[in-house]
């Protein structure tokens, strides 16, 4: 009798796990993240695979990408790519970041990090400190460290309050080894996400943040931290003759089929129906800025932006509207019920 009821339950729970709703998603690492997260987060994972979301990286200091880019092509990029590099510009790129959310795109957010002690900027961030002093109370660079991560916390927060989801891009192109947080190896750079991690989650609660773990070149395992603290990885190359199939496939042996890869940076954008045929199936690309953008064809970009596999902002739905989320339907109550009475059973 007690097998009887087994298999019978089994019947049922295969039927229930046959019929339920859609395909099953990836949750973000934070548990708490925010509705409008949650809801940029299924969205990127009901496009992957289907067609890739156009990017374009905004420079604060005299270019207009984003009407460079309208004038060439008629579109605007689905994502607009901000760096928090300059801090006399940063309260500028959370204005333009709630602007891009207002609009119906979607914010990404990188930190050209000056190196802890020194100073801030981009030639900075190719300094090289000892990474080890960072986690010594007293030391100035442990001081500078806890500092600057405070301040850009701030500046998150507003982007929380108001309700913007952020891609957020820190310590990007990890293992390229000219940024300081990449020039001591993997070890020491996993401390340092692991640390900033905790930190914004779970000490600063900024479930606005969507993490995204950006390689250069040729993605390796030994400096992944860990599916616990990622949300979407990739890489980025300026090099024309180098493989991004390989890439692709580098990134996807890491960290799986499932989870969204993007190209982070590029110095062209991909060719999408190539990207396709080859399986290089890009979450997104983003284009870089100023003389990067000025020396890709014009024909180039207009056939990216007009393709059909490419999402633009005018195909960007309304994404907390359309992928809020919902409650379990009946199939997916009845196996969870059914997973409950086998667990009881067994």
């Amino acid at each position: 009798m007690f097998r009887s009821i087994k298999c019978i339950v089994f019947i049922i729970a295969m039927f229930a796990i046959d019929h339920s709703y859609g395909q099953a998603r990836l949750s973000l690492s934070n548990k708490n993240a925010s509705a409008e997260a949650k809801a940029v987060y299924a969205y990127l994972q009901d496009m992957y695979g289907k067609k890739m979301l156009a990017g374009q990286m905004t420079s604060n200091w005299g270019f207009d990408e984003l009407k460079y880019v309208l004038d060439s092509t008629g579109k605007l990029p689905a994502i607009r790519g901000l760096d928090f590099v300059d801090s006399a510009k940063n309260n500028n790129e959370v204005k333009f970041a709630k602007a891009w959310w207002k609009q119906g795109g979607i914010p990404t957010i990188m930190w050209h990090w000056g190196a802890p002690a020194i100073g801030s900027g981009y030639e900075n961030s190719k300094k090289e400190i000892d990474i080890d002093k960072i986690f010594q109370q007293g030391t100035p660079e442990h001081t500078a460290f806890w500092k600057e991560l405070k301040e850009k916390a701030q500046l998150l927060k507003k982007l929380k309050r108001a309700k913007v989801p952020v891609l957020w891009r820190p310590f990007h192109e990890l293992n390229g080894n000219w940024f300081w947080w990449g020039k001591q190896g993997p070890d020491r750079f996993k401390r340092l996400w692991i640390t900033m991690y905790n930190y914004y989650v779970h000490d600063q609660h900024l479930d606005n943040l969507i993490w995204v773990h950006c390689y250069m070149d040729k993605p390796d395992a030994a400096w992944y931290p860990g599916r616990e603290y990622v949300d979407i990885a990739g890489p980025d190359t300026y090099q024309p003759g180098l493989s991004r199939k390989g890439m692709y496939e580098q990134t996807r042996a890491i960290v799986g089929d499932t989870m969204p890869i993007a190209f982070h940076e590029c110095g062209i954008p991909p060719d999408p129906a190539k990207s396709f045929a080859e399986g290089s199936k890009w979450s997104w690309f983003m284009q870089w800025h100023t003389d990067h953008l000025k020396k890709v064809p014009a024909a180039h970009l207009k056939y990216v932006y007009d393709h059909d596999l490419v999402v633009t902002l005018d195909k960007v739905p309304n994404i907390k509207k359309a992928y809020r989320e919902r409650r379990p339907n009946i199939f997916e109550r009845v196996k969870i019920a059914l997973d409950n009475l086998v667990t009881v059973l067994l």
